[in-house]
C-alpha cells in the first residue's frame, strides 16, 4: 500500500497575476499548506489570482470552503479569480454536485497562455 499523493502548492508569479499550482490531495489535512499560499496571493493582491488545479487528484469541502472564500475576497477588492484546468473529475464532480461551478471562470491555460508545467 503506498500513501496518498501530499498536497503541494506552488507559487508563481506572473506580470498581472499570482498562480497557485495546487497538485495532489486537497482536504482538511492539508489545510494549513492552503491557507499559507491563500495569504500570499492576498499579499500580492495582484490583478488576477489563478489557480491550477489540472494535477488535484481528491478535494472535499476544504478545497470549495477556500475557493469560494477567495472568490468572495477577490471580488470585494475588484479583482479577478481564475481556475485552470483540465479539472480531474473529483473536482469538477465537487463544483458540479454542489452547483458552484457557475461561480468560477475556469481556463484551460495559464494566464501567460502557457499550459506547461513551471514547478
Amino acid at each position: 500500500m503506498h500513501a496518498a499523493p501530499r498536497l503541494r502548492v506552488h507559487i508563481d508569479r506572473r506580470e498581472q497575476a499570482f498562480v497557485l499550482i495546487v497538485r495532489g490531495e486537497v482536504d482538511y489535512q492539508s489545510a494549513e499548506d492552503f491557507e499559507q499560499a491563500w495569504e500570499a496571493a492576498d499579499r500580492a493582491a495582484m490583478p488576477v489570482t489563478a489557480v491550477d488545479l489540472a494535477e488535484v487528484t481528491f478535494a472535499d469541502s476544504m478545497l470549495l470552503n477556500a475557493l469560494i472564500a477567495a472568490l468572495h475576497r477577490h471580488r470585494a477588492d475588484g479583482r479577478e479569480l481564475v481556475l485552470i484546468g483540465p479539472l480531474r473529475p473529483a473536482v469538477r464532480r465537487l463544483l458540479t454536485i454542489t452547483g458552484t461551478m457557475e461561480l468560477f471562470t475556469i481556463t484551460g491555460t495559464r494566464p501567460d497562455g502557457d499550459g506547461a508545467d513551471t514547478s
